[in-house]
């Protein structure tokens, strides 16, 4: 039976619509992994193809992003177990803030960086200093990579301490499912309330093709809880452990690299520099005293001894 006038009239209405709604869904070219990219289609229907802000470098968004890209392209956006780990005497931690880094072809940080002053210094292959500032003439002979980082978190005050396996299993579901890092790269968690800390390892034989590099989560990681996070349509991060829900008011990344960093005294902090005069004030200061108390004790010895030697010449002989 042949449809009516008004059914074919509602047909005609909804195929445009149909018709749209397709298209739509074919043009939907965004990248899952980073926002800060430019995505669109070689060919109506074709593959989408997506390129780093600030860099133009293509990325593959069925992982995470570089995160030397990553700072590029902030870059190019602002211009437009229980017991805690005490971090080794040689973890760096980020406190030169951002900057437009120098990538390689791959989206790894370069050796050496400068900044449009001429003022250049080494980093590791996370990104952060680990030498004096000097000027142009600076080498940095290779990439030293950071194969152990400390994630330093407190979390708001909550009703109870968090179950230490709960928060375990939570924090590692975490990393496997949204940063998709290899369960063997997150060697531990360790919580006493409010500090937790997750430690992330990886050597660079560890880590296989296609592997995600732990710099890389972890800089996922502290954007998500900083409430910047570079997923698409997401806010900050979202964690409940057993229904409790994870509020992170700090958080700290420490760098531990295969070599250990090259600062010279210029690095260390007037304080530090205050504390050291005053130790060796006090050393040279202690040893002054202890010299001129042992001249006044020998001093007293030898006048008893010539006391003593004049007594026995003044005595009578038998």
């Amino acid at each position: 039976m042949a449809p009516g006038p008004g059914l074919a009239l509602l047909l005609l209405l909804l195929l445009p619509a149909a018709v749209t709604g397709q298209a739509a869904s074919q043009d939907n070219c965004t990248c899952s992994t980073n926002k800060m990219t430019i995505c669109s289609r070689d060919t109506p229907g074709g593959r989408c193809r997506c390129v780093a802000l600030g860099s133009g470098v293509e990325v593959d968004c069925s992982t995470l992003t570089a995160k030397c890209l990553l700072l590029k392209a902030r870059v190019k956006a602002t211009k437009s177990g229980r017991m805690l780990v005490r971090p080794s005497e040689h973890a760096l931690v980020d406190n030169d803030g951002l900057y437009d880094p120098d990538c390689d072809p791959e989206g790894r940080f370069k050796a050496r960086q400068c900044n449009q002053t001429s003022v250049c210094w080494c980093v590791n292959s996370v990104g952060v200093r680990r030498t004096d500032k000097g000027d142009l003439s600076l080498r940095c002979d290779e990439l030293v990579r950071t194969h152990h980082i400390l994630i330093d978190l407190r979390h708001r005050p909550a009703a109870r301490a968090f179950n230490h396996s709960d928060l375990d299993a939570e924090l590692r579901r975490l990393f496997r499912e949204r940063y998709r890092l290899p369960p063997r790269f997150l060697a531990a968690v360790h919580y006493e309330r409010p500090t937790i800390q997750i430690e992330l390892r990886q050597n660079a034989s560890q880590k296989a093709p296609g592997d995600v590099d732990i710099a890389d989560a972890a800089y996922y990681f502290e954007r998500d809880v900083k409430g910047e996070s570079l997923f698409p349509g997401r806010g900050g991060l979202d964690v409940s452990v057993r229904g409790e829900p994870l509020l992170v008011e700090r958080a700290l990344v420490y760098y531990l690299d295969e070599k250990p960093p090259q600062f010279s005294m210029k690095r260390l902090t007037g304080g530090l520099i205050a504390v050291i005069v005053v130790v060796v004030v006090a050393l040279v200061a202690g040893l002054v005293v202890l010299v001129i108390s042992n001249r006044r004790r020998s001093g007293k010895y030898r006048k008893v001894e010539i006391k003593e030697l004049g007594e026995l010449r003044k005595a009578p002989s038998l």
